[in-house]
């Protein structure tokens, strides 16, 4: 007498117990599949801890030059904010300059993290706007596209009312303009994922600003 072979099928079709209890078809399987599934997201975590490392940022490259720059763009945007924030009359003029530090001092700490990150220092050996193409020629008396001169920094300073609230605002304007040339630089020639995302950013926002920052212009000059 043959004695009968248990298939695979048999095995999927078998009834369940009547005690409920389950059949553990397949289990070897199942284990299989459980163990490649947590190989390949340890493979592909460490391939995202590795990738960045193999493809960072260097020294000289365009996105450690525009961190930089941009750091030190931010920060007199802050700085400007700050004193239309803490001094303005206008009530519109307030809330921009406040909108404009905090947001700019968060894009700010973004780039430094980027330079920590990619394991640089926060200034580098490259001249001031050396990452853009032609970006050396926009540079006047040490300052990058926009920023307003120890001049005019001085007078916002010490400005007063109405005259603190427009001249803030015509800075700015400027200031915000420099600034989007920067980021259509960075823009054209980078392709570093949070590079790119956080610079189309900055551009949308401060083509928002632009918007504000001109119309509450018009208004204050009459």
């Amino acid at each position: 007498m043959t004695a009968a072979t248990t298939t695979d099928h048999d095995l999927a079709e078998a009834p369940v117990p009547d005690d409920g209890g389950r059949v553990p078809a397949r289990r070897f399987g199942t284990l299989a599949v459980a163990v490649a599934v947590v190989v390949g997201l340890l493979l592909g975590y460490a391939g995202g801890l590795l990738t960045p490392r193999l493809t960072r940022p260097g020294d000289a490259s365009a996105e450690a030059g525009f961190a930089r720059d941009m750091t030190s763009h931010h920060a007199q945007a802050v700085e400007m904010g700050l004193i239309a924030f803490q001094r303005g009359t206008d009530p519109e003029v307030v809330s921009i300059g406040g909108d404009i530090a905090l947001g700019q001092q968060g894009e700010l700490g973004t780039m430094q993290s980027w330079l920590r990150s990619w394991g640089l220092d926060p200034t580098g050996s490259q001249p001031r706007m050396a990452w853009m193409p032609g970006g050396e020629a926009t540079v006047r008396d040490g300052l990058m596209p926009g920023m307003a001169t120890p001049e005019e920094l001085a007078k916002l300073r010490t400005a007063q009312g109405r005259e603190l609230d427009v001249l803030f605002l015509e800075l700015m304007i400027d200031h915000h303009l420099g600034g989007v040339h920067m980021i259509d630089g960075i823009l054209d020639v980078s392709d570093e994922p949070d590079v790119v995302r956080t610079a189309q950013t900055m551009k949308n926002t401060q083509q928002t600003d632009l918007t504000n920052l001109r119309l509450a212009r018009d208004r204050l000059k009459g």
